[in-house]
Parts: structure tokens; sequence; C-alpha cells
């Protein structure tokens, strides 16, 4: 059985990356730990704040695969013996799916919330004319002429 998308569109040319986006976002764990908080903090600035009361710098990881921000922790074991012990020492993985062009600036850890600054730089308009080739009279071929849309817009 096929699924179904709003990405089958036969106007959404080139959005197959968005369709796997959601994706990996639907089969992302639904595991509520850690809490999070994303924040606006300017116009073009974001913040990821995860509560990760317990972890060291040394314990926690922040990596950037792709457009994938991946933010793990590991709490070492530690040979206590407790007569209580209500505070969880789990190991975590919490993936963000980042749109193209944020850019992570860095990350923080103070008082157990680990602080992931992000950018979304501003998108440059680009107009491009389109030049439409006439057809060819009866009895010859049609010339093709190829333009290199990469090649064009990095002139500009």
């Amino acid at each position: 059985m096929s699924r179904l998308s709003i990405f089958d569109s036969p106007f959404l040319l080139g959005f197959d990356q968005f369709e796997r986006a959601l994706d990996r976002v639907s089969k992302a764990s639904t595991e509520g730990y850690p809490p999070y908080n994303i924040e606006q903090v300017g116009e073009d600035r974001l913040r990821i704040t995860l509560a990760v009361a317990g972890f060291s710098a040394d314990g926690l990881s922040v990596q950037l695969e792709d457009n994938q921000l991946i933010v793990r922790g590991r709490q070492a074991e530690e040979e206590k013996v407790y007569l209580h012990r209500g505070i969880a020492a789990r190991q975590f993985q919490r993936s963000f799916v980042l749109a193209d062009g944020i850019e992570v600036v860095g990350a923080d850890l103070d008082n157990g919330l680990l602080h992931i600054d992000l950018i979304r730089p501003p998108v440059e308009s680009h107009v491009r004319t389109i030049e439409i080739q006439r057809g060819a009279p009866k009895g010859r071929a049609r010339a093709h002429k190829t333009i290199d849309v990469a090649a064009k817009e990095s002139d500009s």
C-alpha cells in the first residue's frame, strides 16, 4: 500500500528532503526526557535549553549531523551505596531537525541547563529572468541552449 503525502503534488518539485525530515521527526523518540524549551531570543536567533541536572560538560555532547542537531548525555557510573535513589542517572539522546541555513552558534552549560544558541541568517531574495527560446522554422532542428544555474547565481 502506498502512502499519501502532501508533497506528492505535481506543483511541489524538489521537496523530497522535507518529506524525509518529517519522517525522521515522526520516528524520533516520544520520551520526554530531558525536558527542553525552544525560545526566540532575537529576530534571527533561537535558543534550545535542555534541563540536564546532574550531567557535567564532559558527559554531554552536541553534534550536528547534516541538518540534525543531536544532544547526547551519559553519566559516569559511580560506585556508591544508595539508601534511596530518586534522581535518575540515565543516558539520553534528543534530536532536532534544523531547517536549511540555520547555524549552531554555540553551547553553554549553566546551573544544570544546557543552552544551545542558533542563528537563522536572513534569506536573500534571488530574481532571475529565463529567456524563452523561439521555435525553429519547419525542417530544421531546434537548437537547445543549456543554462548552468549554479554558475549564473554565483556570478551575481
